[in-house]
Formats: structure tokens, C-alpha cells, sequence
């Protein structure tokens, strides 16, 4: 018989990484992990047969429900502003720290982009390593529609990123133009 600290341990790590990639932000991933578990505990775990599919299921819907009340709070407030803060090892070269940093925050803009439905396959799949069946046994939907989700999600980004692309070629040739 699994314990519950046992259970914790066994996936605290997927929940965490999940909620963190979903919301960009280091506490509210915190908070929202530790709010999955409460609701795990709460119920009867121990009949589900499916617990990584199910947990992360639960995962999908607290951080889904997480940005709904955020993007609510901030059209109150008239301001749409995400913080955005990422761990990264002193070790690493200063060249390769700014490089990561661009990286990271282009990719973070392009998946902010996304809608949710689009968002959330992409990051079961590429964030918490779900296969697509798995994906699809999670949010409920059909193992077609992951498919096409996650085919779509790509594909607007990759168009994102080649109008990026373009139009910094663009600024370059204006600026280094021949005279």
C-alpha cells in the first residue's frame, strides 16, 4: 500500500515542473503543486488506476483555472503584465547566460501566444514528457485531437518564429544596407 508521502515523492517533481512551465513563475508553481496534492489527498486515491494521467489531470485543470482568475484579475486592473523569473546556474559563461536568457524568453512569448488548449498539449507533451495517449487520457479529449493540437500549436509557432526571423533580416539589411 502507497503511502501518501510516497505518492508525493513519486510526483512531485512532473506536478511541479508542469505548474511551473503552465505559469512562468517560480511561487505561484509552488503554490499551485502543493494545492494539487491537497486535492489528491482529498479524495480516494488509492482506486485510481491511472495515477500518473490522473494526477496530471488535476494538475491541468489547477493551473488552467490558475490563469483564467489571473487574466481576469489583470483586465480589472488594466494591466497585462506576466513576471517571468528563471533559475540558472552561476557556473554557466556569461555569453551563454544571455543567449539562454534570449532563448528562454523569446520561447516563453511564443507559448504565452498560444491559446490554452494549444498551451496545454504542448506542455504535457514537451514539459511533462506525457505521450500523446497519455495527453489524451489526461485532458479527456481523443488521441486525434492531441494530434491536431499539438500539430497546430507547433505550426503557429513556427510561423511566429519565421516572421520574427524576417523581419530581423529586414531591420539588418536597412541598417547595413550598401551606401
Amino acid at each position: 500500500m502507497t503511502t501518501e508521502r510516497e505518492l508525493f515523492d513519486s510526483y512531485n517533481k512532473d506536478v511541479y515542473r508542469t505548474c511551473y512551465y503552465m505559469l512562468r513563475n517560480t511561487q505561484d508553481a509552488e503554490d499551485l503543486c502543493h494545492d494539487v496534492f491537497v486535492s489528491v489527498f482529498r479524495q480516494d486515491w488509492r482506486s485510481v488506476e491511472h495515477m500518473r494521467a490522473w494526477i496530471m489531470r488535476i494538475t491541468v485543470n489547477h493551473c488552467l483555472n490558475f490563469l483564467r482568475k489571473q487574466k481576469t484579475k489583470q483586465e480589472k486592473q488594466g494591466q497585462v503584465q506576466w513576471l517571468y523569473d528563471q533559475a540558472i546556474a552561476s557556473s554557466k559563461s556569461i555569453d551563454t547566460l544571455v543567449l539562454e536568457k534570449t532563448d528562454a524568453a523569446e520561447l516563453d512569448k511564443l507559448l504565452n501566444q498560444l491559446p490554452e488548449k494549444f498551451l496545454t498539449v504542448i506542455t504535457l507533451r514537451y514539459i511533462g514528457e506525457l505521450s500523446v495517449s497519455e495527453i489524451s487520457e489526461t485532458l479527456e479529449i481523443p488521441v486525434g485531437t492531441v494530434k491536431s493540437r499539438l500539430h497546430k500549436a507547433l505550426n503557429i509557432m513556427r510561423k511566429k518564429l519565421e516572421r520574427q526571423n524576417h523581419r530581423f533580416h529586414l531591420k539588418g539589411e536597412k541598417q547595413y544596407g550598401t551606401h
